[in-house]
């Protein structure tokens, strides 16, 4: 396959699907919607993993796993969620195949093999864990109870794209129960950050935190809260939500326990997750026409050593030298690769590993080795310098940070550029239509005026920052009075 890309600035959306499948991250699968996640794609999100999973423990979350099917009589009983997830669900009837009398050689569905309950494939698990919770909560030494799980979950989207939307992805969903509101509300704001803080250290993805309006919160939530990053075609993508549940899945589900008084009490609840969609931002926060770009903090190869050579002689006394390298680089825990396959040559190497946004390449041939100096490029800038042998394991544990906080500065950098106040629907369409980005506008906090204007822009309130300002003003689209201003995009 040839490695050439389409430029984003010609289409975006075709540059994306390209490099996705070109950097081998993943493919479409036989099922239609469903992609598969190829080894160095998955290696991506096993680092996500790892520092997602090393982030809830460090706040007092257990991994626990519950059943993929939920009785359909469960899954209605909470009926906003119910109501919110109905068009997406796919749903089990059946439970055995047989020959099929009229075509030899293929299967039908079993007719005598009906389930006695439809099971619904898990679009979101709320259902089935605050069933379990019922059993599991009596009293109030039984809270907080703090329950992360890591999972797979189906939602039959229609149109699908690879890691941003597809039928069936990996994720993972918090759901915690707790005596009170106020710890209930403490603990959706304390994901919010975790969430934050990960798309910022990690993903060098800067965030605008802040809360749902109410037409864009979870089905079943009081409030949503959510991280919301902006792409490099200016569309907006939810990173992250974690949801203030109220008492409604506890009522639902019949969920109380005992206090220290003595009195029975509905629990309070949260669900907070983030999934393989998150992939999908990476790749369009840093990438370039020549490809992927990741951060070294989430790179699955932070640094690649490519032996330029001729002959086993030449090759063996290069190896003699990177084999130091290799052992210091991987004290200081850095990934390192050495790629000394005799297959491909140099260049196309160092091609493939640009497409695959390897942080850091280093060229070592046998003038390198006479000189004692080593080629050093970096991915981000495209960069390239020489560097002596003596220096490489400190210049690459620097460099390596360097390129993290570049990737981040350059991104907050897009942002603000791409983020614009308007005081009018004249300028708030022109804005939308012709830069993108987030559009920051007075809203009169009706669904009436965020419905219109989605409508006549397809722009939608992203969030309500957490941090907006009080602020007199005029909703830009119906003029009525506002008090704050809000956050609209375009978005995935």
């Amino acid at each position: 396959m040839s490695k050439h890309l389409t430029k984003r600035a010609d289409d975006y959306s075709k540059w994306y699907n390209e490099l996705v499948v070109k950097a081998d991250l993943a493919e479409n699968s036989a099922v239609r919607g469903c992609m598969v996640i190829k080894p160095y794609g998955y290696a991506i999100w096993e680092k996500m993993q790892a520092e997602l999973d090393r982030m809830f423990k460090e706040t007092g979350h257990e991994n626990a796993y519950f059943p993929l099917f939920v009785p359909k009589s469960l899954f209605e009983a909470e009926e906003k969620n119910a109501e919110g997830f109905a068009k997406e669900c796919a749903v089990v009837t059946h439970y055995r195949l047989q020959n099929d009398p009229d075509n030899p050689g293929k299967l039908r569905v079993d007719p005598e093999a009906k389930l006695e309950e439809e099971l619904v494939v898990r679009p979101t698990s709320e259902a089935i864990i605050w069933n379990t919770y019922k059993g599991w909560v009596q009293s109030y030494r039984d809270l907080p109870l703090l329950i992360n799980q890591w999972a797979n979950v189906v939602r039959w989207e229609m149109r699908t794209r690879l890691f941003l939307r597809t039928a069936e992805f990996l994720w993972q969903e918090g759901h915690t129960a707790h005596a009170t509101k106020a710890e209930a509300v403490s603990e959706a704001r304390q994901m919010q950050e975790v969430y934050a803080t990960f798309a910022e250290d990690f993903m060098a993805m800067p965030v605008i935190k802040g809360y749902k309006s109410d037409s864009e919160r979870f089905a079943g939530a009081e409030d949503t809260l959510t991280i919301e990053a902006l792409m490099q075609d200016g569309k907006a993508l939810q990173a992250g939500t974690s949801h203030f549940l109220g008492q409604n899945f506890a009522k639902a589900f019949d969920v109380k326990f005992t206090t220290k008084e003595g009195k029975k009490e509905h629990v309070w609840a949260t669900s907070w997750g983030v999934s393989t969609r998150l992939i999908g931002g990476l790749i369009m926060t840093h990438s370039d026409d020549n490809g992927l770009v990741l951060p070294p903090r989430l790179a699955p190869i932070q640094v690649v050593i490519v032996p330029i050579y001729k002959g086993e002689e030449q090759l063996e006394a290069i190896s003699e030298k990177v084999a130091v390298f290799v052992k210091e680089l991987r004290k200081k825990g850095v990934s390192v690769k050495f790629d000394d396959r005799d297959t491909y040559r140099p260049g196309a190497k160092f091609a493939e590993y640009e497409l695959k946004g390897v942080p850091v390449r280093i060229a070592i041939g046998k003038r390198d080795l006479e000189n004692g100096t080593v080629e050093i490029a970096r991915r981000d800038t495209l960069e390239k310098q020489t560097v002596a042998q003596n220096d490489v394991v400190d210049f690459v544990s620097n460099l390596l940070e360097e390129i993290q906080d570049n990737l981040f500065q350059k991104a907050i950098d897009f942002r603000t550029e791409h983020t614009t106040s308007v005081y009018n629907f004249e300028e708030f369409k022109t804005a939308i239509a012709n830069k993108g980005g987030f559009v920051s506008a007075h809203w009169d906090g009706t669904e009436e005026t965020e419905n219109k204007i989605k409508d006549l822009t397809k722009a939608t309130i992203r969030c309500i920052p957490n941090d907006a300002k009080e602020e007199i003003g005029t909703c830009v689209f119906s003029g009525k009075p506002s008090s704050k201003r809000v956050l609209f995009a375009k978005a995935y």
